[in-house]
């Protein structure tokens, strides 16, 4: 599991430690990641047409290739839904595979 922001590494850090997380984050602020993955798109804001980031996730498979993509991911119930795919691809909820 990877994280990635257009924020700084010291912000990043700061968010990491303050929620917990036990993976990396990764900083770009350039958005060559995030628009390589298609993140990065116009958005409507308050009645305005803005450029903005699309919270989304990307399943990736042992293969490399994209399982499963959520977009406009909202942080309620997500992980429940990211965790019953993984299951659903043959791994265990612990997170080994069952192969």
């Amino acid at each position: 599991m990877l994280g990635c922001s257009a924020d700084s590494p010291q912000a990043l850090a700061k968010f990491k430690a303050k929620f917990k997380l036990n993976f990396p984050l990764l900083s770009d602020p350039d958005f060559e990641l995030i628009e390589a993955l298609g993140a990065r798109r116009i958005k409507s804001f308050l009645g305005k047409s803005v450029l903005g980031i699309v919270r989304s996730s990307y399943l990736i498979g042992p293969d490399g290739r994209l399982e499963k993509l959520w977009e406009n991911v909202s942080a309620k119930g997500h992980a429940a839904q990211v965790l019953e795919a993984l299951v659903a691809l043959g791994a265990s909820p612990r997170g080994a595979s069952t192969a």
